[in-house]
């Protein structure tokens, strides 16, 4: 039997047993709900640091406060670093604060590939030239885009704008002996900048010369074996767009004195050059009509020592300029033959090589291009003709002699004439005149007498169309074609008053004009006493024959 102290401790021990439960039967549902709240909490509080990181960063880069470079989630959202975190690249960085100065981003922790091809850049290597250009000089910072999204500072058509960062930087290029000065400046003027001004991705930018082996992260110095802008390597770099003028450049003998190692050989820059290449049709560029004789290939081919080494013969350009072609190519004439126009102009191979332009057995066909029908006996006619062999010296004796009865009589004439007219002037003030020619000889003999000066004038602007008086008549713009017209125009009117006067020789006094006109023994009296008259010697004209000494000289 139990005890009244036990029996009582074992009714206050049931009635806490039923107080406990009707307890947690009451507070059940709010211990639950309350685990939940706290899970929740737990939850958010897990995701807090991850959902303001970049925003706490934002407070300061969003707006740029104390000079703090401007970063944006949007600009990284945009980017290819679209779900990446500031300290996935920020490693030495604590969220909240951090020091002013923090580390370089090390971009090869991802891209490693990249990083181990970067050694150089030029002339400039990584890790020792504190100039050299790093990642985000030409790709940015937070704000990197594909290659090909036009936002990219890499894309085609920013690409001399991000160059031009560095290589349009006076401090830089002083620094470093830029030698070619204002290179992006000059592309943008060149057909390539201007096709690439206009949209044409195709367009030849810095990547396309400069990137070897296809990548902008080994851009080498032209002094490198592999660079792509080597003097060895060059043609094949243009020949990536301009592959069949490559194949024509490499088929020339150009091209095969490059392959075998000859520095001295031209290839594509020399003629056309590097970042200002103009179109050929531009009266500036080297190759145009007017100037490849005497800018392009005389350079290389008056060059005593080329020519030493070569064998090639001397005084080309000279007997170009002095021919027909070159007096009207030097004028400005853009259709008249040139050296490409023979040669050509990429594949251009020696006159002993049977497939040469100038071979020739294809001289005919070459020289026919602009003078159709043309006889192979006159194709075969020499061009540039310096040293004459003996049994071809006849054209230097007639040039000699053109070239002196030039002189004598044309001086002969102004000497006699100006004596003559002289003393006509001082007879003129005593008497009167007596009229010796009608007013249709005057018109005809006057009309022949300005042709023939504006035929003469117009001639020799051409052959000297570098001098003073034939810039003044006809240098300006659309000057020389206007010389061209006046000189036919002058011909044609020359060669119809010579047409009329064969007429007048058929009618009395032009018959009797005939029978007078060659010289005879008295004339040698006539001019003996008119000089003596002219000089003041005799006070007494001679008398004069129909047909005297001055109509006939």
């Amino acid at each position: 039997m139990l005890g009244i102290s036990e029996h009582l401790g074992m009714k206050h021990s049931n009635r806490g047993l039923v107080t406990l439960v009707f307890a947690l039967l009451l507070l059940g549902p709010l211990g639950v709900a309350g685990a939940q709240e706290d899970s929740e909490s737990l939850e958010e509080y897990a995701e807090t640091p991850e959902a303001t990181e970049a925003e706490s960063c934002e407070d300061c880069h969003a707006e740029g406060i104390d000079n703090a470079p401007i970063a944006t989630l949007e600009m990284l959202e945009a980017s290819v670093h679209d779900g990446f975190e500031c300290e996935d690249c920020h490693e030495d960085v604590e969220l909240g604060s951090h020091e002013e100065e923090i580390e370089l981003v090390d971009c090869s922790n991802c891209h490693d590939d990249e990083a181990e091809t970067y050694i150089k850049h030029g002339r400039l290597t990584v890790g020792v030239d504190a100039d050299i250009p790093s990642c985000s000089s030409c790709h940015g910072t937070h704000d990197i885009f594909e290659p090909d999204d036009e936002n990219s500072q890499i894309h085609p058509l920013n690409m001399p704008e991000t160059c031009g960062n560095c290589h349009e930087n006076y401090d830089l290029t002083e620094n470093h002996k830029f030698l070619a000065k204002h290179p992006v400046e000059t592309y943008r003027a060149s057909v390539h900048g201007k096709a690439n001004s206009q949209g044409r991705y195709s367009a030849a930018t810095c990547n396309n010369c400069h990137f070897t082996e296809g990548t902008a992260h080994r851009i080498l110095s032209p002094d490198d074996p592999e660079s792509t802008i080597n003097h060895f390597t060059i043609p094949n770099t243009c020949g990536n767009c301009h592959e069949g003028v490559a194949k024509d450049y490499w088929d020339g003998i150009h091209g095969q004195l490059v392959a075998r190692g000859e520095i001295e050989s031209p290839v594509c820059t020399h003629c056309h050059g590097e970042h200002q290449i103009i179109e050929h049709d531009d009266p500036r560029s080297s190759v145009s009509h007017s100037k490849v004789a005497e800018a392009t290939c005389t350079p290389c081919h008056e060059s005593a020592t080329l020519n030493e080494k070569y064998g090639g013969p001397a005084g080309r350009l000279t007997s170009f300029i002095d021919s027909y072609h070159g007096l009207k190519s030097k004028a400005g004439d853009v259709t008249v033959a040139n050296c490409a126009s023979c040669h050509g102009a990429h594949r251009i191979l020696p006159h002993t090589d049977e497939t040469s332009s100038i071979y020739s057995d294809n001289l005919q066909q070459t020289c026919g291009e602009c003078h159709p029908g043309i006889s192979n006996e006159l194709a075969q006619t020499k061009i540039h003709q310096i040293d004459p062999t003996a049994e071809e010296k006849w054209p230097d004796f007639f040039a000699s002699m053109y070239m002196v009865l030039i002189g004598t009589t044309l001086g002969g004439m102004l000497i006699y004439i100006g004596l003559d007219m002289f003393r006509q002037i001082k007879n003129a003030t005593k008497g009167e005149q007596v009229q010796r020619m009608t007013k249709w000889a005057v018109l005809q003999h006057s009309v022949l007498l300005i042709s023939f000066t504006i035929l003469v004038v117009t001639g020799f602007a051409l052959r000297f169309s570098d001098s003073w008086w034939s810039l003044i008549l006809f240098g300006r713009e659309g000057g020389f074609p206007l010389r061209s017209l006046i000189h036919r125009i002058s011909a044609v009117v020359l060669v119809l008053v010579s047409i009329s006067h064969l007429f007048y020789l058929r009618g009395v006094r032009g018959r009797e004009f005939v029978q007078h006109i060659f010289p005879s023994m008295d004339d040698i009296t006539h001019f003996r006493q008119m000089i003596s008259y002219n000089l003041g010697l005799r006070d007494k004209r001679p008398a004069l024959r129909p047909i005297h000494l001055r109509r006939e000289v």
